[in-house]
C-alpha cells in the first residue's frame, strides 16, 4: 500500500535529506578516527542542544522551559554515564569534523521529520524515496575515503580487494545491512510519529539501558558516576515522558496557543 499510493517526489526535494544522511554516516564515523571516545560521546549529547537551536531557527518552534530542564538532566546523566576519557582534541581537523558532525546528524534528524510533513509521505515512502540517491552518493564516496587496492597486484588485507570474504564475513556483512535498514525505518517511524526531539531522548534511553544490563547481567562495574549519571538520567526522562504523554491528553481547547495560532485568531475576527 505504501508503493502504490506513492505520491510524485522531485529529486531536488529528497537530495538535502539524502546528503545529510550520508554526511551523518561519513562524519560520525570519521569523527570517531579522529578523535577520542570521550571527544565522540560529547558529540554525541551535543546533537539535542543543537537540534533545539535548529528548530528554533528554522520553524520558530520554542521548547517549554520543563522540556528544556528534563532535556539538561537527560544529557548530564548521560554524560556523567557514559564520558569515561575525559581528554578533548588536540587535532583541528578532528574538531571540525566532530562539530560538523553535530550539525549534519541534527538537520537530517529534522528534515526525517519535516520533509515528512512537507512532501506528504509516510517513513517508509520517504524512505523509498532518498535511499537510492544517498547509496549513489556513497558509492562516489568510498573510492575517496576507504582504500580499495584495485589497481595493486597483491591488494593488502585491508583493503576491499584484498580482504577474504568469507561466510562468516559475508553473514555479519548483510545481517549489519539489514539491521542498518531497520535503524534507518525506526528513526522515520519514530520522528515522524512524534518528534526529532523525543527520538534523542529515545536513544539516550537505550543508552542506559544498555549500560544498566551490562551490570546486571554481565558484571560490568557500576561506578558512582555512572550510576549517578543513570539516575539523572532517567529522572530527565521521565519527566519528558510525562510531560509528553500529558500534551497528548490534554484536550486541544485547553492546550495554550501558539503565537501563530493566536495571530491567526486576530486576523479572523477583525475580517469579520
Amino acid at each position: 500500500m505504501a508503493y502504490q499510493d506513492q505520491p510524485y517526489v522531485c529529486l531536488w526535494q529528497v537530495l538535502p535529506l539524502a546528503a545529510a544522511y550520508v554526511g551523518y554516516v561519513v562524519l560520525n564515523n570519521l569523527s570517531l578516527r579522529l578523535n577520542t571516545v570521550g571527544f565522540y560521546q560529547i558529540s554525541k549529547i551535543c546533537i539535542m542542544p543543537t537540534l533545539i537551536a535548529i528548530e528554533i531557527a528554522l520553524f520558530g518552534k520554542y521548547p517549554s522551559k520543563k522540556v528544556l530542564a528534563a532535556v539538561v538532566l537527560v544529557c548530564l546523566g548521560v554524560a556523567l554515564a557514559t564520558i569515561t576519557d575525559h581528554g578533548l582534541t588536540t587535532n583541528l581537523l578532528g574538531l571540525l569534523v566532530g562539530l560538523a558532525a553535530i550539525l549534519v546528524t541534527a538537520m537530517y534528524q529534522v528534515w526525517a521529520g519535516s520533509k515528512q510533513k512537507e512532501l506528504q509521505t509516510n517513513s517508509m515512502q520517504l524512505l523509498h524515496q532518498y535511499t537510492p540517491i544517498a547509496a549513489a552518493m556513497l558509492t562516489v564516496l568510498v573510492p575517496v575515503l576507504e582504500p580499495i587496492g584495485l589497481f595493486e597486484a597483491l591488494p593488502d588485507a585491508h583493503t576491499l580487494m584484498g580482504f577474504k570474504y568469507t561466510l562468516t564475513s559475508v553473514t555479519a556483512i548483510a545481517v549489519s545491512s539489514v539491521l542498518g535498514l531497520l535503524v534507518s525505518l525506526s528513526t522515520f517511524l519514530v520522528i515522524g510519529a512524534t518528534s526529532s526531539l523525543t527520538y534523542n531522548i529515545v536513544g539516550h534511553l537505550k543508552t542506559v539501558t544498555i549500560l544498566t544490563g551490562g551490570c546486571l547481567i554481565f558484571g560490568d562495574t557500576m561506578t558512582v558516576s555512572k550510576l549517578a549519571g543513570v539516575t539523572l538520567a532517567m529522572v530527565g526522562i521521565g519527566w519528558y515522558s510525562h510531560m509528553q504523554l500529558t500534551s497528548m491528553q490534554q484536550p486541544k481547547s485547553l492546550k495554550p496557543k501558539t503565537p501563530d495560532a493566536e495571530t491567526g485568531h486576530a486576523q479572523q475576527t477583525a475580517l469579520r
